[in-house]
């Protein structure tokens, strides 16, 4: 069974920055391309960034370009999600996903698992 833990969520200031982790069980890991998607109140739910089973090639939506990072240590089956810059736009609960194949999460059809997600308070 697949298991998908997200933590390091919380309330920031505007211009701050946030790490969300995120744990990963019940699939070689290493073999599945990771990402994060985000819900803000009342929107739909957005990839946010993408990353592939070896970190070689990344994804990253036009309103988090330069700001958030994603990265992955398949040896202790984690991802991240590196958060600069944060605006109160940003706000949302944010979810840890995994992909049907080894390629990036670039939209939400990519995604066949999901965690229960981690929320993210920018305040202005």
């Amino acid at each position: 069974q697949v298991q998908l833990v997200e933590s390091g969520g919380g309330l920031v200031q505007a211009g701050g920055s946030l790490r969300l982790s995120c744990a990963a069980s019940g699939r070689t890991f290493s073999s599945y391309g990771m990402g994060w998607f985000r819900q803000a109140p009342g929107k739909e739910r957005d990839v946010v960034a993408g990353i592939s089973w070896g970190a070689g090639s990344s994804y990253y939506a036009e309103s988090v370009k330069g700001r958030f990072t994603i990265s992955r240590d398949n040896a202790k089956n984690m991802v991240f999600l590196q958060m600069n810059s944060l605006k109160p736009e940003d706000t949302a609960v944010y979810y840890c996903a995994s992909a049907r194949n080894s390629r990036p999460i670039s939209k939400m059809g990519d995604i066949d698992y999901g965690g229960k997600g981690t929320l993210v308070t920018v305040s202005s």
